[in-house]
């Protein structure tokens, strides 16, 4: 499928771009593209890697001009580039419009006018019953996404979005910080021990890209069935793990943080298909014919009791929530240089 193909990854410098840089690196692709605005990790990566399938393009999808030259020659693009901290598009929500709303426009144009093969949208549970201006961005970008894959053909660029619940150990989530935590003997800050979270790997995710690829159709969104745990139990987990006595200390919820994430909608899990490990939720691809939306019903909603999250999914208890982190070679490689050092400790006051 891939082979003598290019692949262009925007955002490629993030946790997500990385993950899906490095699943491919050794593929049939004959050339990744990275393409991010971050001069410095281009560099660092350019250097850490030092691999000829890797190209870097240096620009922002706010400016189309840059995204629409990195993308010629393209067949594959994963479009990771957003601004994912919600303080940072609470207080700036008009900069998140602009890198996810109509950075994620600019980027799906530059690919149809590039006769792209498959483009892929990265998108997040925050998405789904948006409350704060980072979900409702994305879930703009969706919109977006979907709108205008109602006007191409099947032999046109197939846009499709992948969704994301929490990923563990990725840039900005809370189990490196945990883990940060431990290691400087601090209490753990939990903002409400009754949230509960997805648990997903970064390596899930890229799994979730490769079926997004092979599998998707015009509009498509890809969702992944993932477990769940509450805060409370990754916290003790992650202390136990790590053989350590800090305290664990609720601070109280965050302006625009969630009780539990939402991956599906309850009128998207009327129409969507279980494909396994996925979940496969079809576009609404009716035609412009309005009177088709005020006059012409579906399926009632009433046949599903409730959205798909982190309350109703798989629940890991404490030793389930250590199996799951411990698939992290992260979490495993601090783990040991955690132990290594309390036993060097140890054996120091012996001395």
């Amino acid at each position: 499928m891939f082979k003598n193909k290019i692949l262009l990854i925007t955002g490629g410098t993030g946790s997500f771009g990385n993950a899906v840089m490095k699943r491919f690196l050794d593929s049939d692709f004959k050339e990744i593209r990275i393409f991010s605005r971050d001069e410095k990790k281009q560099d660092d990566m350019r250097k850490k890697y030092n691999h000829p399938k890797l190209k870097f393009y240096l620009g922002d999808v706010r400016d189309y001009d840059s995204i629409y030259q990195a993308m010629k020659g393209v067949n594959y693009v994963f479009h990771a580039a957003a601004l994912k901290q919600v303080p940072s598009c609470e207080f700036y929500p008009m900069q998140a419009n602009k890198t996810n709303v109509d950075g994620t426009s600019n980027a799906i144009e530059a690919a149809i006018a590039n006769n792209v093969e498959n483009f892929i949208l990265l998108s997040t549970d925050k998405a789904v019953y948006p409350i704060n201006a980072m979900g409702i961005s994305k879930s703009m970008a969706e919109k977006v996404l979907v709108a205008r894959s109602r006007q191409l053909s099947d032999s046109e660029t197939t846009l499709c979005v992948t969704r994301y619940g929490n990923v563990m150990a990725s840039r900005g989530s809370v189990i490196p910080l945990f883990i940060e935590q431990i290691k400087n003997e601090q209490p753990l800050t939990v903002t409400d021990p009754n949230m509960t979270r997805f648990l997903m790997s970064l390596d899930e995710a890229v799994d979730l890209v490769l079926y997004a690829f092979q599998h998707g159709a015009q509009g498509d969104t890809f969702v992944q069935k993932a477990p769940a745990s509450t805060v409370h139990d990754l916290a003790h987990g992650l202390v136990e793990l790590f053989e350590s006595d800090v305290d664990v200390k609720v601070i109280g919820t965050r302006h625009g943080e969630k009780l539990y994430e939402s991956l599906m909608t309850r009128e998207e899990m009327v129409k969507a298909e279980d494909q396994g490990t996925y979940y496969r939720i079809p576009a609404d691809n009716r035609d412009l014919n309005y009177s088709k939306f005020v006059e012409s019903g579906e399926e009632s909603i009433t046949q599903v009791d409730e959205e798909y999250n982190s309350h109703n999914t798989e629940r890991l208890d404490v030793k389930g929530v250590q199996e799951k982190v411990l698939e992290l070679a992260y979490v495993r490689a601090e783990l040991a240089d955690h132990l290594a050092g309390t036993k060097g400790n140890n054996d120091d006051k012996l001395l």
